[in-house]
């Protein structure tokens, strides 16, 4: 059963409609006055458990969230949207031509405000309309509308089991990453600000750098001889390191590495420190940090390829200096596991390459290292030259170390080299390719095929450096891509078990999860779950569950596993 969520005719009322999974109505339209909404929302939640339908997750999931309210499923129109309207499997269908744009989210540092206390003036959560108003349009029939042609388009696509699980999958990440945000990482500031005064000195009282970062600039103004040197400034910094000697072609700090000199060492610590002050330092702990918890705010799909990405605050790169800030509740663990060789592992499973697979696992379901296998089979146990030649091949390497070891990974592994050559030269000549469950690079543009039949020798060198760009997009993409599919059918499934967890533990008088493992971080092909002491182990085996389900919810029963390694820790930065 559907359960569609809508702007109302008057700005403080929300319609909500049940509809039947063939799309018909189960009841009359209700209107919801938006206070009501949660109350609403939880009664039907715990009735029908509905997927719930609206425009975007993004305006409706957070404001329940911060009234105790957790749903089960959903379905985000507006990520389904970018996913059906450029997927080679819905391309025979009339889709991509005929949909209507969504409006856009609700502004996003507003909507953290009102959730997280942060904006003065601010009594409760509904004082302010919970969906901008841009969402005027999008009414009760005009959801319905879209909903159909979705689910219309996905039933006569090439492969819509394939799609369904994609769009399930994906507007479970809206959920996650929306309750994510909501309950953040558990973040000392006290430790944050005692490294800060470490590492840099006094908090500023001004906009001028701390003391310590000042000093480190003085010495470089000094042993450049440039007193008016701004050492933030790449150009400023370029033209005194020529003036030195100092021929760098970049400010980059492995290129500094290369040249003796002795302003590198306290240039090289300048930047780090300043990095730390501009990204990381006391206006990040103001801005992100709030009751001890890191708010960060995840972007669903935010790369092109379906890796998510993160609006604000660092979230997907959470530098190894500060992880020492996050630490867990007293009573409290942070489990922390990563997927082992991710992207190398899907290659195989997409290439269906067997000899790859045995690499990576036997036929008993005993899991290695892949890159040692790879190695112990080709060069000469060699495990680092195994990875660099394996990410050469799915990132197009030609020259350096990479280049060199490919030739020998293709002659070992034919299939899965071939997979991400074929996907490769698709991308030269200009075509799309796609993941396994439907994700497809956008078309090229018209600019780009008018560069491609350009005549002179210039332009056809530009032409042909355009076209080994693409394919080097998109022979990546497919395994980034499909590989970003699995994680987040990892997370979904990972909620999914925690929610079951949640449900039979003892209830605390609203869903908002309190006292129950939490998903509260993920980066790629790394979650985090911040987990009651007494349910570690049971948590860290769903954890190992999840995977498994994932693997064959996309490839279904293969000879190789994605296993996770699992660190349970006190403090982020202790997991390995």
């Amino acid at each position: 059963m559907y359960a569609l969520l809508a702007t109302g005719p008057e700005s403080s009322t929300i319609l909500v409609e049940l509809r039947n999974d063939d799309g018909s109505p189960a009841s009359p339209a209700q209107k919801v006055a938006r206070t009501e909404l949660s109350t609403t929302v939880r009664a039907l939640e715990e009735l029908h458990h509905p997927r719930w339908v609206w425009d975007r997750a993004i305006n409706w999931y957070p404001s329940l969230l911060a009234a105790g309210v957790r749903v089960e499923k959903c379905h985000d129109l507006a990520l389904c949207q970018n996913i059906l309207q450029f997927s080679e499997f819905a391309a025979s269908t009339s889709y991509h031509q005929s949909f209507t744009p969504l409006p856009p989210e609700i502004d996003p540092v507003r909507n953290s405000s009102l959730l997280y206390g942060s904006s003065a003036g601010q009594d409760s959560l509904f004082d302010a309309p919970a969906v901008s108003s841009a969402a005027g349009p999008w009414n009760l029939a005009a959801v319905a509308q879209e909903l159909g042609a979705q689910k219309r388009a996905v039933a006569s696509s090439t492969h819509p089991a394939r799609l369904t699980l994609l769009l399930s999958a994906e507007s479970a990440g809206a959920l996650v990453a929306a309750e994510m945000q909501y309950e953040g990482i558990p973040w000392r500031e006290d430790l944050h600000r005692r490294l800060l005064n470490d590492l840099l000195g006094p908090e500023p009282t001004n906009l001028a750098h701390p003391e310590k970062l000042e000093a480190l600039a003085a010495r470089l103004r000094t042993a450049l001889n440039a007193p008016s040197l701004n050492p933030d400034s790449p150009q400023d910094l370029m033209r005194a390191l020529h003036r030195a000697g100092i021929e760098a072609k970049s400010t980059r700090s492995w290129e500094l590495q290369e040249f003796k000199h002795p302003v590198i060492a306290p240039l090289l610590t300048y930047r780090k420190l300043s990095r730390l002050f501009t990204t990381n330092g006391w206006n990040w702990l103001q801005q992100w940090v709030t009751a001890g918890r890191f708010h960060a705010e995840y972007v669903v799909g935010g790369v092109v390829s379906g890796r998510w990405a993160s609006r604000g605050g660092g979230a997907m790169q959470i530098p190894a200096q500060i992880r020492s800030a996050a630490v867990a509740d007293p009573g409290y663990a942070l489990i922390v596991a990563d997927a082992a060789q991710l992207e190398p592992r899907v290659l195989a499973a997409l290439a269906q390459d067997t000899a790859m697979a045995a690499a990576g696992g036997d036929a008993a379901g005993n899991n290695k290292d892949l890159y040692a296998g790879i190695a112990a089979e080709g060069f000469g146990g060699d495990r680092s030259m195994a990875k660099v030649a394996l990410l050469g091949a799915i990132y197009g390497a030609t020259t350096g170390d990479s280049g060199r070891l490919v030739p020998q990974l293709a002659r070992m592994y034919p299939r899965a080299l071939d997979f991400v050559e074929q996907a490769a030269l698709a991308g030269e000549r200009g075509e799309r390719v796609s993941t396994y469950l439907g994700r497809s690079t956008p078309p090229t543009s018209q600019a780009w095929h008018d560069g491609q039949r350009s005549s002179t020798a210039q332009e056809q060198r530009r032409a042909e450096q355009a076209a080994r760009s693409r394919g080097r997009f998109t022979r990546n993409f497919v395994v980034q891509g499909t590989a970003a599919e699995w994680a987040c059918c990892w997370l979904a499934e990972l909620r999914r078990r925690l929610r079951a967890l949640a449900a039979a533990s003892p209830k605390t008088g609203d869903d908002s999860g309190a006292g129950t493992p939490q998903l509260v971080a993920f980066l790629h092909d790394e979650v985090m779950v911040h987990c009651p002491a007494s349910m570690v182990d049971e948590v860290t085996q769903i954890v190992h569950e999840s995977s498994r389900a994932a693997t064959e919810l996309i490839f279904g029963k293969i000879p190789l596993e994605f296993p996770v390694n699992v660190s349970v820790v006190q403090c982020y930065a202790d997991a390995k």
